[in-house]
């Protein structure tokens, strides 16, 4: 698991997690806590989120956690978290973590999008835009975009974002992995561009056996997965690590991803990881930012 040494002090700093009531969220929350950061924990399921505050506040002597509710899959959730949030005067540190893995029927978030790419992808997108006064008002705040081992083989559909044509539980989720990918990496160049003097960058957990895995499509990828994690995956506490590092770390670098640094980036200590073409395509990623921005009808040129 991530030790200290790996993560500097954080205290006097604020961080919000996504999806932090279990897996890589929780791990990553609990050694923020660690380090001294306050720690908003977010998630949709309340009792899990207060049962997650009360376990970290066991486990680190003094941690200053809280939980609000947050469903990505949902514009007016994210739009009354980030009102909740305007009573704070800064923001250091977002983890856009929470997310739905290659679920086997298409299904539709609140606003109608297809349920990966509007909870993995749009809900972080409109997340990031609608706290971004709050992250502009800290000194060197970071946004950390989880991505996955599968951008690799994603690609953006613009003729079909949401699956309504053709959709596929494994494609889908590719899409919004590397959507995911491409927007840390274009934040930072708006960032550099407009002067919002943010850190974004991007993580992945290698192959860590999280809770993902149970709404994901079962059946025979569900027993390959069982038979192969202890033999080429780690816990969620070593795959919350490259995400700690990218989050934390004075050597992570603006514009940066960073995964296991073992065998296939499936396991290890964090080092930088493979970027796929599509993911730096510069074209692809203005297309999906003015894209993200309809849909979700906010803005980063004027945020709320």
């Amino acid at each position: 698991m991530a030790t200290q040494a790996e993560i500097p002090s954080q205290l006097g700093k604020t961080a919000v997690v996504t999806g932090a009531t279990g897996g890589l969220g929780y791990e990553t929350a609990q050694a923020l806590a660690k380090a001294g950061a306050e720690v908003i924990l977010t998630g949709r399921d309340d009792n899990k989120g207060r049962s997650a505050v009360e376990k970290i506040s066991r486990e680190v002597i003094g941690a200053k956690t809280s939980y609000e509710h947050l469903d990505l899959a949902s514009l007016a959730s994210i739009a009354d978290f980030a009102q909740r949030m305007q009573t704070r005067q800064s923001l250091d540190l977002l983890v856009n973590n929470a997310g739905v893995m290659a679920l086997p029927r298409r299904q539709t978030t609140a606003d109608g999008f297809e349920m990966q790419f509007g909870t993995n992808y749009l809900g972080h997108f409109a997340l990031t835009a609608r706290l971004l006064p709050l992250l502009r008002a800290a000194s060197g705040a970071r946004v950390v975009s989880v991505s996955s081992l599968a951008h690799r083989t994603g690609l953006i559909d613009f003729g079909d974002l949401q699956g309504e044509r053709l959709y596929s539980p494994w494609k889908a989720y590719g899409q919004s992995k590397l959507a995911c990918l491409i927007f840390a990496l274009e934040l930072q160049r708006r960032s550099d561009a407009a002067g919002w003097k943010l850190i974004s960058n991007a993580a992945h957990p290698g192959f860590s056996r999280t809770n993902l895995f149970a709404g994901g499509p079962g059946g025979l990828i569900s027993l390959a997965t069982d038979f192969a994690a202890p033999l080429f995956g780690q816990s969620a506490a070593d795959g919350a690590r490259p995400i700690l590092f990218a989050a934390t770390s004075p050597e992570a670098k603006p514009g940066a991803y960073y995964g296991p640094g073992g065998l296939g980036e499936l396991r290890g200590a964090p080092a930088s990881a493979l970027i796929m073409p599509q993911a730096r395509d510069a074209t692809t990623a203005a297309r999906l930012w003015d894209a993200s921005e309809k849909l979700v009808g906010t803005s980063f040129g004027s945020p709320p």
